[in-house]
């Protein structure tokens, strides 16, 4: 086989067959085996071609036709055979280095969506809609920044606080971009940028109005009208032990018991006002010791009252009722859902009533519907500003400290080109500039 290789009649089958490995080698014999397939048919086939047209053409008078019949006889059958038996090596070689086909699907890739989904909400002044209904604000304006240095493709979408939360631990959107806390709750669920600003928590308080208008509801509190009613009371008590003393030998407390108790009311209120006109005096032995009794006792309660509502109606507490965070126990106090001040407030046991919306709850305060807001102090004061001014006050008591920072889903790969460029916008004067476009003095 090996002298058949060296010595056959197509010289380029032996260099490629030599030149290649062992696959080159069995094409190489595979196209010379068909070769003397191909030459042997020949043979048989020429004899009964002969037998038809080859005396003819012995004859010498068709040249031409006796040319191209030989050249078909040799040269039909390897055509026709060709495709099927005669393979050329190097396409082979060729076909066998290709890479197989992996049955197994595809790793999934980590690079980021083509257009990524950023979540919001409205948190004035870190996100919130303008007058064109365009998403602006601190974090947006943030975010801005961070996909055009880093040629981020993305659209927004707006989402409630929870579900935003939700769909950034499941990954169905690539950010969130807002005013979010970084907590380490949180942190357990998903992945937070760097910092980009720190603030706290504080209180949302009603301004009393004049010091008239809040005078006249503090007199008609309840707290007010159960101690004027229990002084009345005690009067109505010693008048009646007065009429009861008297009534008999006395002219001035009648026996009839309504002009008789009422001469004795008016003897015990002068009696303990101190007044005294004089016109009505007990005469006999119990009617003066119940007046003594009384004199000395009317001493004391009427300097007792006085100091109550001396301090009840002191400017101070006609200002507000609310001064640290104790004074939330007894008080209607709102949060706002899911978000960090009720978190706050349940830490300390405090009671609250939660609100999905922030200017639904200031709204209740102004209202008279509830005494305080507890939530982020920059927003607070921007909501104020905006829509309340005259109407609520953030009371000056940062009641916890906290920072802002972009949600990621856990193992985000744009947290790495988010932080870096995050850093270099913070540290720059734009970014000043900016907090203070936003937040002004309160800055």
């Amino acid at each position: 086989m090996s002298g058949s290789l060296s010595t056959g009649g197509r010289p380029g089958l032996d260099a490629c067959g030599t030149g290649a490995g062992g696959e080159t080698a069995q094409a190489g014999l595979r196209a010379i085996s068909a070769l003397k397939q191909e030459r042997q048919f020949a043979r048989a086939v020429r004899p009964r071609i002969r037998t038809l047209g080859i005396p003819a053409l012995k004859s010498g008078k068709d040249v031409k036709r006796k040319l191209w019949l030989w050249l078909l006889l040799w040269f039909i059958p390897l055509v026709g055979t060709q495709p099927a038996a005669f393979e050329s090596p190097v396409l082979a070689q060729e076909t066998h280095a290709q890479a197989p086909i992996d049955p197994r699907p595809a790793e999934t890739d980590s690079r980021p969506r083509i257009s990524l989904i950023i979540a919001t909400r409205q948190a004035p002044p870190f996100a919130f809609k303008d007058h064109n209904g365009q998403w602006t604000g601190i974090a947006i304006a943030l975010w801005n920044r961070i996909a055009e240095h880093n040629g981020f493709k993305f659209h927004y979408i707006e989402l409630g606080l929870s579900e935003m939360l939700a769909a950034v631990a499941d990954g169905r959107v690539d950010a969130a971009v807002a005013a979010l806390t970084i907590t380490p709750e949180r942190e357990q669920l998903l992945d937070f940028s760097h910092p980009f600003h720190s603030s706290g928590l504080a209180m949302a308080l009603p301004i009393r109005g004049s010091y008239l208008f809040s005078l006249l509801a503090r007199l008609i509190s309840p707290q007010f009208l159960m101690v004027v009613a229990g002084l009345l009371a005690l009067l109505i008590s010693v008048g009646v032990l007065m009429w009861l003393a008297e009534r008999r030998t006395n002219a001035q407390f009648r026996q009839e018991p309504l002009s008789g108790i009422g001469a004795g009311l008016w003897w015990s209120a002068v009696t303990m006002t101190t007044v005294g006109y004089g016109d009505k005096a007990p005469t006999t032995l119990l009617g003066r010791v119940i007046g003594m009794l009384w004199m000395f006792g009317g001493l004391i309660l009427i300097s007792a009252f006085t100091a109550a509502i001396t301090t009840a109606l002191t400017v101070k507490e006609l200002d507000a009722s609310i001064s640290s965070i104790d004074d939330l126990r007894s008080q209607r106090v709102l949060a706002l859902n899911g978000s960090t001040g009720e978190q706050f407030l349940s830490d300390q046991g405090i009671g609250h009533h939660s609100i999905t919306r922030l200017t639904e709850a200031l709204k209740a305060v102004a209202a008279g519907r509830a005494a305080a807001v507890v939530h982020d102090a920059p927003i607070l004061r921007y909501e104020i500003k905006a829509g309340f001014a005259g109407q609520l006050r953030v009371l000056p008591l940062d009641l916890q400290k906290q920072t802002y920072g972009i949600a990621l889903p856990p193992g985000s790969p744009l947290r790495e080109p988010i932080n870096v460029t995050l850093i270099g916008i913070i540290q720059s004067d734009d970014w000043n500039a900016l907090l203070n476009t936003y937040l002004g003095a309160l800055y």
